[in-house]
């Protein structure tokens, strides 16, 4: 009797030890390794393991358009499963745009925005262009000759370029810009001299630009961003300030419960030290919004971004 105690009661407990480690999860990054949504799905996969908030999570990368192909496999393969999330961002409202995406984040269920990043404008240490001013005295000059390396077409670093251009009076429609669809491969053509300059978010030209290989000339936040030594584009002359985000969603046709769990795991991950250190080491704003806050906040920034799109170009 005592044996069959002791087994009942080691089952019990790992009964409960599987329900405090909470749901197992799948999170797609809709981008090639190394940017900034593969960055968000890695460091979200870390924090739920190291919290306990999860047992096992597993990151996946599916690249192309913006996040518009792992957009479309996600709303298809995905539904009804609640245990596979995708991350995303304003990156992708703009590409879904500029790629007249026929699946749209209204087609997937946005659980909440997770972080914010300012953009960083950067050239190679031994670039002749040292300050912003000298960006817009060759863009001036000609729009042409100054390529910039960024993530896909339509998304924030394309626009951020494109409002640049139509700050210091030139024809955003003249910006030669190279869309890439993953960090590293933007990254790898700044480092080799191959474009005039780079444009991302701050975390994914941090480590270069700390060890010298990379000099930043501009920041788009609207002020001095602490732990960043770099001038804002207003300090540079160019009256331009943006910010990307970044958010988690899950599949169309989970249950209301099961986003329920998914929203009460997101918010454990977002108040998690983990979390909160990594967010501090990356450089990333914690721009928490979830529920129906963040679905009407999502709304105003698609309409907004469709309008910008149209104002420099990039959609009719």
């Amino acid at each position: 009797m005592r044996k069959m105690l002791l087994a009942f009661a080691a089952a019990g407990a790992m009964v409960l030890s599987g329900q405090a480690l909470g749901a197992d999860y799948k999170i797609m990054a809709p981008a090639a390794p190394g940017g900034g949504w593969d960055q968000t799905a890695r460091t979200i996969q870390t924090a739920l393991q190291d919290e306990k908030i999860s047992g096992s999570v597993q990151v996946v990368n599916v690249p192309g358009a913006g996040g518009t192909i792992g957009l479309a496999q996600f709303a298809n393969s995905a539904k009804g499963d609640p245990s596979q999330l995708m991350v995303g961002g304003y990156v992708m409202v703009g590409a879904i745009l500029t790629n007249a995406s026929p699946v749209t984040l209204d087609q997937v269920t946005p659980i909440a925005r997770l972080t914010g990043e300012f953009e960083a404008v950067v050239v190679p240490a031994a670039s002749p262009i040292k300050t912003m001013a000298d960006l817009v005295e060759k863009l001036k000059a000609d729009p042409g000759s100054v390529s910039w390396a960024g993530g896909s077409a339509g998304g924030t670093d394309q626009i951020t370029a494109g409002l640049i251009a139509k700050a210091v009076g030139v024809d955003p429609t003249k910006v030669n810009y190279i869309a890439f669809s993953g960090g590293g491969e933007a990254l790898a053509a700044i480092l080799g001299g191959q474009v005039s300059v780079g444009i991302s978010g701050y975390g994914e030209f941090e480590s270069q630009i700390k060890s010298g290989a990379l000099r930043i000339i501009g920041i788009s936040s609207d002020t001095k961003v602490e732990g960043i030594d770099a001038p804002t584009f207003k300090e540079g002359g160019v009256d331009v300030a943006i910010q990307n985000w970044r958010m988690v969603a899950a599949p169309p046709g989970i249950t209301p419960e099961q986003e329920a769990a998914i929203s009460a795991d997101i918010e454990k991950l977002v108040k998690s030290k983990s979390w909160q250190e990594q967010l501090k080491a990356k450089g990333w704003a914690d721009t928490y919004l979830a529920g129906d806050a963040f679905k009407a906040q999502l709304k105003k920034d698609t309409d907004a971004t469709a309008a910008i799109l149209k104002e420099i170009g990039l959609v009719k």
